[in-house]
């Protein structure tokens, strides 16, 4: 393992157009990093939140031309941080394989070094498609294509695990990173209040426990455009289970000294991962149906 680092969660209310989230949040990586963060992380919906499903399509760019992208590949740059963009909306219409004749997103994390370059993309697997109490209701499905592979990758401290908010929810895939690796997961999230209030900090310390790996999650908070409304709390969790830094609400950023020969520590006490064993699922065991 390698040396301790500081890691920063950015906590903010995205607004529906990209330039005021690209100030935001430019704002907040440097003041983490004037106070001391080698490592900044954004929430989900970085580049903006518009609830109506045209718009949202309509002001998504690709990956080359993405101007929240290009603006905090640039910050990493100047300021010398690990970023990860928690999440922005990329038009992959254009990309290889893409489906013909329909235009899709991807709801895509990325991974910026120091030097302001791309070392990861992440393409959220599972989507959030519910109906809760109270009339909110969310199919993302109707316009993001579910990625299909699971990213670890490399940073100066230890292997990072990537996923995006619904994940949280499905821990086989936190299972897997933990098992090929990964010391840290980041779980950048814009969970719903109800949602949040019930389930946020007691899945983010399990995924926690049951890696034995740190939790980077880094959350959207407050009132969005059409009354959409976030959670915040974003957190950070040690491998243990430990609350290490949780924001609460409003807008601004949390931090904590991350100490890598935790995880080792944690892995050694209950070595879980090296237990796993093959099982054959109970008889009449009902199967998901393909779209879920």
């Amino acid at each position: 393992m390698t040396t301790a680092f500081t890691a920063a969660c950015i906590q903010f209310t995205a607004a529906r157009d990209y330039q005021p989230n690209i100030e935001v949040v430019s704002d907040l990586v440097r003041r983490a990093r004037d106070s001391g963060a080698d490592f900044v992380l954004t929430p989900e919906n970085t580049g903006l939140i518009e609830p109506v499903g045209r718009l949202r399509r309509e002001k998504a760019r690709s990956e080359a031309n993405h101007p929240v992208l290009a603006a905090l590949c640039e910050v990493a740059r100047e300021t010398g941080v690990w970023l990860l963009i928690g999440s922005l909306a990329v038009d992959i219409s254009l990309e290889p394989g893409a489906p013909t004749g329909e235009r899709r997103l991807a709801n895509r994390s990325y991974l910026i070094d120091a030097r302001g370059a791309i070392i990861a993309r992440y393409d959220k697997i599972h989507m959030f498609d519910v109906d809760l109490d109270g009339g909110e209701s969310y199919r993302e499905s109707n316009a993001f294509r579910p990625g299909e592979r699971a990213v670890l990758a490399a940073t100066p401290w230890g292997r990072l695990g990537m996923t995006v908010c619904y994940d949280l929810r499905f821990p086989q895939l936190y299972r897997a990173l933990a098992r090929a690796g990964a010391d840290f997961l980041a779980i950048p999230s814009s969970f719903t209040v109800p949602t949040g209030q019930a389930h946020w900090h007691i899945l983010l310390r399990a995924r926690a426990i049951e890696g034995g790996c740190f939790v980077f999650a880094p959350a959207q908070w407050g009132e969005h455009a059409e009354g959409r409304r976030t959670y915040g709390h974003s957190l950070i969790v040690g491998p243990w289970g430990e609350v290490l830094a949780d924001a609460g609400e409003g807008v601004g950023t949390i931090s904590a000294k991350i100490d890598p020969a935790r995880v080792g520590e944690v892995r050694r006490m209950v070595p879980s991962l090296s237990h796993d064993r093959p099982f054959s699922e109970p008889e009449g065991a009902a199967r998901p149906l393909a779209a879920e």
